[in-house]
């Protein structure tokens, strides 16, 4: 009987470890996607399609299963769904004119593209890879959507207007506008729903924006050319990649004061966290490389070479 156990808990143990989180990252110069061991920090394989998976790759999500890469190609204004293990094109979505960011929202179930020369966002069902309805915005030039953890709201971040659309989810409707300070562009939004952080490029800062009344209720002054934004799965810390400065500020939202800045790569963009919470992955355009930052000590622990202008992560 110990022998047994014994043995049930080895191979538990090793289909822990086969199931450890892989990081992905669109390569927008190159047209492939790497993907990161990170119990490693080590690219396991490069998923190019025939060759190549698009012009522009940028936004990307995960469906629930980690099974379907969801990537943005702006050039061919569309979402390519992407078998995460073999790199083979499934689906091309038509997602708008010139789509760039994607989140897919907390039950897995739909996608929201940000479309920015149609103005709008598009929803997509996750499972039959297809659009189910493009939401006009009030706002012009959308980069980022996302959802809020109840999946209530969709926030989308507007560039040329200075301003955030809030989508109603259950009316597919734009129904309000969050002022913004100049080109706001990543979104972070608090666990517990009650806050959004706003990174604000034109002015290096963030705004902590109240959810439900969209009341600004502080400005954070961060680094140059503010631009990612991503919170802490516990809720404690927003991280945000200042695009000018090279340089990751780290948010404690309890004084929503710059607790840490941490040098990073050349035009740090956009970001994921593994589900401990543990590890920060930092995609770094000029650099053509992922910055892991481990997010007890505030400190760059790896640096992983990557493609061409890296545009983000996604993790599963």
């Amino acid at each position: 009987m110990r022998k047994r156990l014994a043995l049930g808990l080895v191979w538990s143990t090793l289909g822990f470890a086969a199931q450890a989180e892989l990081a992905y990252v669109p390569n927008a110069g190159s047209g492939t996607i790497s993907v990161i061991d990170t119990a490693t920090d080590q690219v396991v394989r490069t998923l190019a399609g025939e060759g190549s998976l698009g012009r522009k790759l940028e936004g990307v999500a995960l469906g629930a299963d980690g099974k379907v890469v969801l990537v943005v190609d702006a050039a061919s204004d569309a979402v390519l769904a992407v078998d995460a293990q073999s790199g083979r094109l499934i689906k091309s979505i038509p997602a708008g004119k010139s789509p760039e960011g994607i989140q897919v929202a907390a039950d897995g179930r739909m996608a929201a593209a940000c479309a920015e020369d149609s103005n709008e966002a598009v929803l997509i069902d996750v499972e039959r890879l297809e659009p189910v309805k493009a939401v006009a915005l009030q706002g012009k030039n959308p980069e980022h959507c996302v959802f809020s953890p109840d999946g209530r709201w969709l926030l989308v971040s507007n560039e040329n207007s200075d301003n955030i659309d809030v989508i109603d989810l259950a009316l597919r409707k734009s129904v309000a506008l969050i002022a913004g300070e100049g080109h706001p562009r990543g979104m972070a939004l608090t666990p517990d729903g009650r806050f959004a952080y706003i990174a604000n490029e034109g002015t290096s800062s963030v705004q902590v924006v109240a959810m439900g009344d969209w009341k600004v209720v502080r400005k954070v002054a961060t680094g140059l050319r503010s631009a990612g934004a991503l919170a802490h799965p516990d809720g404690s810390r927003v991280y945000i990649a200042n695009g000018g400065a090279g340089t990751v500020s780290v948010i404690d939202t309890r004084s929503n004061e710059v607790a840490a800045t941490i040098p990073v790569g050349q035009r740090p963009w956009n970001m994921a966290i593994t589900h401990d919470g543990a590890k920060l992955y930092v995609a770094n355009g000029r650099s053509n490389s992922v910055s892991v930052i481990d997010t007890v000590s505030n400190r760059v622990v790896q640096t992983v070479e990557v493609g061409k202008l890296p545009w983000g992560v996604a993790i599963r």
